[in-house]
């Protein structure tokens, strides 16, 4: 009995000193040390990749934003506000049902397939849309102009980027809106117009967040 008692006793020293250990090595040194490289490595992207302006963090350059008008009464859905450029349609977001203390966006994909009726319907919608809003005196968008990117949503719903080319057509209008010259808001374009990542991975791309930064920064300027 007592050797049992004794071995019960040594196993469950041995058992609590290798949790102790494990706790220490996988709960606190490990943690520190991964935290101690991205902070010193990566210390931007382990932030959360956060974009300033004005000396406040006003986003971050991988969620992307809305840029709607405020509701107007008796409007269930804002209006884009056209002075700015506009990212990729949000169709897959849903809204926080369940705990209705916090308003949080929730986001995914909006599980249609290619031919359902209802995606169709928001595709032609979304395209009438884009070819409305950014054809201006002197600048018609055309049908085969609007790239894919400006009629569908990611499948997060938040991507911040759109192509060059959804940049592109709205170059005009958003030149109007603010008053400048088309050449200023195409130069802002091109510069903030991003090539594939190592030169093969993803596509060209435009961070609409830093995009209407510069723009603003443009605005306030002239």
């Amino acid at each position: 009995m007592n050797t049992s008692v004794s071995n019960t006793v040594r196993l469950l020293g041995a058992g609590l000193r290798a949790l102790l250990v494990l706790t220490l090595v996988t709960g606190v040194i490990y943690p520190l040390v991964v935290t101690g490289i991205a902070q010193g490595l990566f210390s931007d992207k382990a932030n959360g990749s956060e974009v300033t302006a004005d000396g406040k963090v006003v986003g971050s350059s991988l969620i992307g934003q809305a840029y709607n008008l405020p509701l107007a009464e008796g409007q269930e859905t804002p209006a884009p506000d056209l002075m700015w450029f506009q990212g990729r349609p949000q169709n897959g977001l849903g809204t926080n049902s369940v705990n209705t203390q916090y308003h949080l966006i929730l986001s995914g994909a909006t599980n249609r397939s290619g031919d359902n009726p209802e995606l169709i319907q928001w595709v032609e919608d979304a395209k009438a849309a884009v070819i409305k809003d950014n054809s201006v005196p002197g600048y018609t968008v055309k049908p085969s102009e609007v790239p894919a990117d400006a009629v569908t949503s990611s499948g997060s719903g938040l991507d911040p980027d759109i192509s060059p080319q959804y940049a592109d057509i709205q170059v005009h209008r958003v030149a109007e809106r603010n008053g400048l010259p088309v050449a200023e808001v195409q130069r802002l374009v091109d510069e903030h117009t991003q090539g594939r990542t190592l030169g093969f991975i993803g596509e060209p791309r435009v961070n609409v967040l830093e995009l209407n930064i510069a723009l603003k920064e443009l605005v306030a300027g002239g």
